[in-house]
């Protein structure tokens, strides 16, 4: 049994930074397996690129379309999150407009269209 005090604080922390690692080892684990099962399909994870008429390969293009999707999003982001804080400055702390609110609900739909293109690829 661990006596309570400093011993014990050392013994907490060790095991907190443990588990950190393990996490952390877990997680490269992942990514360099794929995240699609290690290989276990036998093959069948292995997908050909599709090539365009034009030459360029498809998962380029999508990617490309998407990065410029992304940036598009993140500029009308950015200065939907300015005007709200503009609105928050001049607006009463009692008092919020029906505007301010919608302005919250689009930023959050940006925020997880965003997120959403980002963790497909």
């Amino acid at each position: 049994m661990i006596a309570p005090g400093l011993h014990m604080t050392l013994w907490i922390r060790r095991g907190v930074v443990a588990l950190v690692l393990l996490a952390g080892v877990s997680v490269y684990a992942l990514q360099q397996g794929g995240g699609r099962g290690g290989g276990r399909r036998g093959g069948a994870g292995d997908e050909e690129d599709v090539v365009l008429p034009n030459g360029k390969s498809q998962k380029d293009e999508i990617l490309k379309s998407e990065h410029q999707q992304n940036l598009k999003d993140a500029a009308e982001l950015a200065e939907l999150a300015e005007q709200l804080k503009i609105d928050l400055e001049k607006n009463d702390r009692y008092v919020l407009s029906m505007a301010t609110l919608k302005k919250t609900d689009d930023i959050e739909k940006l925020a997880k269209r965003i997120r959403s293109r980002l963790r497909h690829n």
